[in-house]
């Protein structure tokens, strides 16, 4: 059971109206790490959780604040696109060489054609579920995976990735108002990597996993020659140097190995042999056609040069 207090987490108040920045800002609400991907993915990471309550109540906790978040960001671009495109016409205006910029156009025009335009089409001057290039949100990104250490790992990448996608928004943007609310996400994505990393060293510590996905799971089961090995892919050996090819393993389980000429451990060459005839691929070789069944076209010409050799063929 969810309730809504009429109160914003934090400010959402621009300082003046801007559809362009509008625009941009819809990818921190709908885009792949956006906060509506965060907030379905740790709802559902929580709803389906079936290990101890504690951290299904902090999915639920974390997941909950970002519904807050999600209302912020909205409100913020509604209020970025009252009375727009007029006072960010008149603003255009005033900024020497924008005619000659725009090639003696209308700045009205120009404003418009750089907008969105279903910010005034389809919502009427307000947010949609979509990023900003107008691309649809979509279910496929959530992750919830019912392994709850594959998904705080999952969760602190994207808390990563849209921190800095945050970050980059904070830049393109000389608005106090709005650089005010992203300093407060900023703030609180900051906070939820930590937390995720602390989630990922706690679930550990109480023996639920281990190091590596899926675990426990039977370690005769795995090739433990190459549990470790760091393959050299690349021209050169730099990539040798790094923590990832030396020392001991973050499992506790071996030490890293580095293979500096990797060759293949097959002799397979991933032949494959013919394929159904019925699906009509492309042969090794020259084939009769085929079809089975019953044949519906009867009494037909047929070209001489084609094959009629092959079984339910003939007309």
């Amino acid at each position: 059971m969810f309730f809504h207090v009429k109160q914003l987490q934090f400010d959402a108040k621009p300082d003046r109206p801007d559809p362009l920045y509008a625009k941009r800002l819809q990818e921190l609400l709908g885009g792949k790490f956006g906060e509506m991907t965060v907030m379905m993915s740790y709802l559902f990471q929580g709803w389906n959780s079936r290990g101890p309550a504690k951290y299904r109540d902090m999915l639920l906790d974390i997941g909950t604040e970002e519904i807050g978040h999600v209302e912020m960001i909205s409100v913020m671009i509604a209020r970025l696109l009252d009375r727009a495109p007029v006072e960010a016409q008149e603003e255009a205006a005033k900024m020497p060489g924008v005619g000659a910029a725009l090639g003696g156009t209308d700045a009205r025009d120009a404003i418009f054609a750089a907008m969105n335009p279903q910010h005034e089409i389809v919502t009427g001057q307000g947010a949609d579920a979509k990023d900003s290039q107008g691309v649809p949100w979509s279910g496929h990104f959530v992750t919830a995976s019912g392994n709850l250490l594959a998904d705080f790992r999952w969760n602190l990448m994207a808390e990563t990735q849209g921190n800095l996608q945050v970050s980059r928004l904070y830049e393109m943007t000389d608005d106090t108002g709005v650089r005010r609310m992203l300093s407060f996400n900023l703030a609180r994505d900051i906070a939820h990597q930590n937390q995720w990393a602390a989630a990922i060293e706690e679930i550990q510590a109480d023996g639920l996993h281990q190091f590596h996905v899926p675990s426990p799971f039977p370690l005769d089961r795995v090739l433990l020659s190459q549990m470790h090995t760091f393959w050299n892919f690349s021209e050169g050996s730099e990539s040798q140097q790094g923590r990832w090819a030396q020392g001991a393993t973050p499992d506790g389980n071996g030490e890293f190995a580095y293979v500096a000429d990797p060759k293949p451990l097959s002799k397979d060459a991933g032949t494959l042999p013919e394929g159904d005839p019925r699906l009509h691929g492309t042969p090794k070789e020259p084939m009769p056609a085929m079809a089975t069944g019953p044949n519906p076209v009867a009494n037909q010409p047929i070209p001489d040069n084609l094959n009629l050799s092959a079984e339910g063929m003939q007309p």
